[in-house]
């Protein structure tokens, strides 16, 4: 009789282990949730600047010189809430952006009511986007901003930077589903078949919680056990704890999403995959990607199961600026934003690249303006050459 490659007792001991460690943590657990535990969210300071419908800016409060002349627009999805990208003090895009001295703006999408169903994709993009950038440059005396979309908001942002370019001096899309022929990750598989118009015409808008359950059952064994399992397992560290609640607390926190402008996401983006090919329509107007002169820097994720990278790669080569790069780290959908390892890469890396754009202007204007002196010194040196000869004539 062969011997087992593991002996029992091994196994029997590990298991007392367990149960004793757990039995440690269970005792525990009572004092770290009876307690007061932290666990706001979206804490940095800001004023709401500007206000229409349910839509609100947020001005964030400076804190520290502003190093750029352009502000930054940030603008979230219509799913979830803008309050990830403030999680938490230390994983918070927002105040990583300020301690970098940008001036930072972010559209508040807020709670559609019934009245909403009828909204489009072009009363977003074409009203409440295109109010705001006017907002902004009216109250900054400028012409253009820079614009940094998330997910469903990048796409909106490339959307609107190909309707008015004119608006627009940097463009950022993080996480941005652009070209959606790809089997890869089942949410593209899905909404190929997925009936719209009958969702749309029974709902109206669609229900946060639905959208919901529809994520969680994109990987339920991760996204419905594999969490709480990590939660009883470190229910006894208290930091763990206020990190998990605060990151329950923005994912249950699920606006509804206008019926119509879902029901064209849907169509057009899922099903027809019109905008990679610059043949979407909004609001009349074809969304030429070639308009996108701008400079662009588009990010995405290496294991993203909602927006994998064949979903993003492809703006860089259809776009008509000559500036853009791509940028893949190695984490998922959310992790870009919350992750502290690419927190050290993720924010800094947009402000170099916005700070180098803005150098390289003004490096233009200087070489310009001394172009134009030396054009018209040497003007002046003609002039006073052949006035000279007149007067010895």
């Amino acid at each position: 009789m062969t011997q087992p490659k593991i002996a029992v007792d091994l196994i029997l001991s590990k298991l007392a282990e367990d149960v004793e460690k757990a039995g440690e943590r269970v005792q525990k657990a009572p004092d770290i949730l009876l307690e007061p535990l932290e666990t706001e969210i979206a804490t940095t300071p800001y004023d709401v600047v500007y206000e229409e419908d349910r839509v609100k800016l947020k001005h964030y409060k400076p804190t520290t010189e502003i190093q750029l002349k352009r502000p930054l627009l940030m603008v979230y999805a219509l799913i979830n809430r803008e309050t990830m990208l403030d999680l938490q003090p230390g994983r918070s895009v927002v105040q990583n952006f300020l301690q970098e001295g940008i001036d930072l703006y972010m559209i508040d999408w807020g709670y559609p009511a019934r009245k909403d169903r009828y909204l489009t994709i072009d009363d977003h993009v074409n009203g409440y986007m295109d109010n705001i950038v006017d907002f902004i440059l009216e109250r900054h005396g400028l012409d253009k901003i820079n614009l940094m979309g998330i997910c469903m908001g990048g796409t909106f942002s490339v959307i609107y930077s190909a309707l008015h370019p004119e608006k627009i001096k940097n463009l950022v899309t993080t996480v941005t589903p652009t070209n959606f022929d790809t089997d890869q990750g089942l949410l593209h598989i899905w909404m190929r078949d997925l009936d719209a118009d009958r969702i749309v015409d029974t709902y109206g808008n669609i229900p946060g919680d639905i959208m919901n359950l529809g994520f969680l059952l994109l990987n339920p064994a991760r996204l419905m056990i594999d969490k709480y399992v990590g939660f009883l397992e470190n229910i006894d560290n208290k930091t763990f704890v206020e990190n998990f609640i605060r990151m329950e607390k923005w994912i249950f926190d699920s606006p509804d999403v206008p019926g119509e402008t879902f029901r064209q996401f849907i169509r057009d983006c899922y099903q027809k995959n019109l905008l990679i090919q610059s043949k979407m329509d909004v609001g009349g107007r074809r969304v030429d990607l070639k308009k996108i002169t701008m400079p662009l820097l588009n990010y995405y994720g290496k294991y993203d199961h909602l927006v994998p990278p064949e979903a993003c790669e492809l703006l860089t080569s259809k776009v008509g600026s000559r500036d853009t790069e791509d940028v893949c780290l190695e984490t998922g959908h959310i992790g870009i934003y919350v992750s502290s390892k690419c927190q050290k890469e993720f924010a800094p890396k947009i402000v170099r690249f916005l700070k180098d754009r803005e150098k390289e202007k003004k490096k233009r204007k200087t070489k310009e303006s001394s172009a134009k002196k030396t054009v018209a010194k040497k003007t002046k040196m003609v002039t006073d050459s052949s006035s000279k000869r007149k007067k010895n004539k």
